[in-house]
């Protein structure tokens, strides 16, 4: 994926999202020939020539400065997601100073701190993905809500991971799970565009993309529309089909010191029917307690300290 080319697409769908009254132009009687504002409106508002900006667009202008797609996102009206995954496509940090290694990433794993991390949550659902939205590890009840039809070892084994998009676009259970599945469907692809800014390099992240232009038309109509997500908060109400319903915050925090890996977490509302649902779910997948090896006779009577020794 040429990062260029993907900068380029961005600037032209946000320029289309935008009316002139959107950013204070006067609007005359006119007939536009393109959707949202002209490349000379949104350069005139940017402070840069047509010319420079039409170079942009083409993927034919290298090494934008920090003020130039600053004034960008300001005249687009980017919000910090977007005005972030600029900078990405455009090659440059997000800080001043901070530079970006634009090589293959590195196979993932989780340490095991992360494991550690994972077992302290106890019976709240917990999943690890890495950059492209593999599925890194689970544990017991993470397995059990996104994904009980699959093999809880398979996180383990790079060849069969589990990828929560090519789930949310390709797998029919995972469907079913999301009873606004559009919704999960947009979140899937605006963080896959989110990968894409910062692993432009990563050959597969560009497979995984380009297996789900070929086998899903709905991906590709999400795709083209160039929309990022943040990875933060997401509410959804799924659909399981051991608990019933279950209205849920699902929440990433990033790992530290593991490029692009984030734990996400499950919860409900205290005391809620959806937070009983997920004890339901914790208790019908706990492992049967291992049989006692010195089972002792039944007495009629209480056995004393000297009986017992």
């Amino acid at each position: 994926m040429k990062s260029k080319s993907q900068l380029g697409r961005f600037l032209r769908t946000r320029r289309a999202l935008l009316k002139p009254s959107d950013v204070g132009l006067r609007e005359f009687d006119e007939r536009r020939r393109v959707p949202g504002l002209r490349r000379d409106e949104l350069a005139r508002l940017a402070g840069v020539s047509e010319s420079y900006y039409t170079r942009l667009e083409q993927g034919l202008s290298l090494n934008a400065s920090v003020e130039v797609l600053d004034a960008l996102a300001r005249a687009l009206r980017l919000d910090e997601t977007e005005h972030r995954h600029l900078y990405d496509l455009a090659g440059v940090g997000r800080m001043a100073g901070r530079d970006r290694a634009r090589r293959a990433p590195a196979p993932e794993h989780v340490s095991e701190a992360t494991r550690r991390l994972i077992d302290a949550f106890g019976d709240t659902p917990v999943i690890v993905l890495g950059r492209r939205s593999d599925v890194l590890a689970w544990n017991r009840t993470g397995h059990a809500l996104f994904a009980g039809h699959l093999d809880p070892s398979s996180p383990d084994d790079p060849a069969r991971r589990p990828n929560t998009a090519r789930l949310v676009f390709r797998d029919a259970h995972t469907r079913g799970l999301y009873e606004d599945w559009p919704k999960k469907a947009r979140d899937a692809v605006g963080r896959l565009r989110l990968a894409v800014g910062r692993y432009p390099d990563d050959p597969l992240l560009a497979a995984l993309i380009g297996e789900l232009v070929m086998h899903s038309p709905e991906f590709t109509d999400l795709w083209s529309e160039h929309r990022v997500r943040a990875w933060d908060l997401a509410d959804y109400r799924m659909r399981h089909p051991l608990v019933g319903p279950i209205d849920v915050t699902q929440q990433a925090v990033q790992i530290p010191d593991e490029q692009g890996q984030r734990l996400v977490a499950v919860t409900a509302a205290a005391g809620s029917a959806s937070q009983t649902a997920l004890t339901l779910l914790a208790q019908a997948t706990a492992p049967a307690p291992a049989a006692d090896p010195y089972p002792r006779p039944a007495t009629d009577h209480p056995t004393t300290l000297s009986e017992r020794l």
